[in-house]
């Protein structure tokens, strides 16, 4: 009975199920008996859990040949003890207890105290590996080279230099609340790890300071930080009553100064989201004025034109404004002021008006009135119906037919000048058969002397961007061309070995 108490003792103290102590306890007795009986015995040990008594028994089983005369046995050896025994069998013979002398009751005791000690890490790790996103409060245990351990309770975490908040220090016995973004389970044990910059730690710090966003009435859209300098929240209401900014902002500022305490003073803009992205732009751009926003969705971009005056206000100090602002939306905002807008449209215009006179062989007039009308390409005049053409102002379905008819025939033309420039660069059949890759982009490639897929796939996505254009692909679909050209490469590794 002993033995089970000391289970229950321990099981108490560690916060552990008493059946791993015992598990920890028979492993010990068992590398004892093993010790004194020889290591090459199948020899086990089992704690009865209801008497505390321990039996060692020694275990062989049954066998056809014998290949490890230790732990195996012959059939008819095996009949001597068990009549019906076959192959497969075990045979299990009592051993006498063991009197564990001082070098073996040590083994048994580190033995005991290392499975006791996995079996504690293991249950912080089950009790934490759930609790990501949630925000804890310790006490600062020491702090190394800006590494901050913090204590818990009943485990440390880890709160890291470049996880902290910038100019803040801490000192031994400092209180501490912090977010858990990571639980990992390594041989050291489990090892949490905490953060003051995260996002969504002051998305929490909100959610405990304003009650409507507990109850669920008030959502968080959306959090950017600059963390230590400035932050935009984008909240809703659920209910039309209640006004969201106004709420989280608190009677006189109380509730957001709250949480600008517990981040060091960082300057925090609540921003009313909105289901329409011009709008939430404009929002998230405050306290910049906005006089206009043209949306690219195809390309997630977002020019945003404000007068002159407001230019460095929606820009920012060292672009902060306008970089939280494309955080909190998802949106790559451009920020352009009156003059620069009316100078970009009217050289975009004036390059399409060229483009369609060169192409369509027509006057200035009618190329204007095809760009007012909001053809940007010669392709879109050609895969525009007749009909659709016929309708704008000055044309009938005659001059419509002819536009398209020379449209078609300049593509055409084009192609052909194309191909014929790719060929002389050596451009590869398989560059050009990539998804995303046109006839120009292969051209410029071919300029760049990229040939093959080799050459495009040890380009980097900006690098490939700046060949091709900006404006012809985004950051994302640079990078996809980019990894569809190194598909090869994976499917040589995994090709059979002859």
């Amino acid at each position: 009975m002993e033995l089970l108490q000391v289970a229950e003792v321990v099981s108490r103290e560690k916060g552990i199920e008493r059946d791993e102590v015992l598990v920890a306890m028979e492993q010990a007795i068992q590398k004892a008996g093993r010790a004194k009986y020889g290591h090459e015995h199948d020899i086990r040990a089992e704690i009865d859990r209801k008497t505390g008594e321990v039996r060692l028994q020694r275990w062989l089983q049954v066998a056809d040949p014998i290949e490890n005369e230790f732990t195996q046995i012959t059939v008819k050896a095996a009949k001597k003890t068990k009549a019906d025994a076959q192959v497969g069998d075990f045979i299990v013979d009592d051993l006498p207890p063991i009197e564990m002398g001082r070098i073996a009751a040590q083994t048994a005791k580190q033995v005991i105290v290392q499975k006791v000690r996995e079996a504690e890490r293991h249950r912080q790790f089950e009790e934490y590996k759930d609790r990501v996103g949630e925000v804890v409060s310790g006490i600062v245990k020491r702090v190394e080279y800006g590494n901050v351990t913090i204590d818990l309770g009943r485990t440390e975490a880890m709160l890291r230099r470049d996880e902290c908040l910038p100019r803040e220090h801490f000192k031994n016995g400092d209180r501490v609340r912090a977010y858990i973004h990571d639980v990992r389970e390594e041989q050291r044990g489990p090892q949490i790890f905490l953060s003051r910059t995260h996002p969504l730690f002051m998305a929490k710090l909100f959610t405990q300071e304003v009650p409507e966003i507990y109850d669920g009435v008030i959502e968080i859209k959306s959090v950017a930080r600059d963390p230590g300098s400035r932050a935009k929240i984008a909240v809703v209401s659920n209910d039309s009553g209640i006004d969201p900014v106004g709420a989280c902002v608190g009677m006189r500022g109380s509730r957001v100064q709250a949480v600008v305490g517990e981040l060091q003073g960082e300057k925090i803009d609540i921003i009313p989201w909105s289901q329409d992205p011009a709008t939430f732009v404009v929002n998230a751009l405050a306290p910049a004025e906005v006089a206009k926003v043209v949306l690219d969705e195809e390309n997630n971009r977002m020019d945003v034109v404000v007068p002159d005056e407001q230019l460095s206000l929606a820009i920012g100090r060292r672009g902060q404004n306008v970089r939280l602002a494309s955080m909190l939306t998802g949106w790559d905002i451009d920020i352009l002021t009156e003059k620069e807008e009316s100078e970009r449209r009217q050289q975009e215009v004036s390059s399409r008006t060229a483009l369609f006179i060169e192409a369509l062989a027509v006057d200035d007039v009618i190329a204007h009135l095809l760009v007012t009308e909001g053809f940007t390409r010669v392709e879109q005049i050609a895969d525009t119906p007749v009909d659709e053409l016929a309708d704008i102002e000055g044309f009938d379905t005659e001059v419509a037919g002819e536009l398209q008819e020379r449209a078609r025939n300049w593509l055409a033309e084009n192609a052909a000048k194309l191909e014929a420039q790719r060929k002389e660069f050596g451009v590869s059949d398989e560059v050009v058969g990539l998804e995303g890759i046109t006839a120009e982009m292969a051209v410029k490639l071919g300029e760049k002397g990229i040939k093959s897929l080799d050459d495009l796939a040890d380009l980097a996505g900006d690098e490939l961007r700046e060949i091709v254009g900006d404006d012809e692909l985004t950051e994302n679909r640079a990078n996809e061309i980019i990894m569809a050209a190194r598909a090869h490469w994976f499917a040589d590794d995994e090709a059979p070995q002859a």
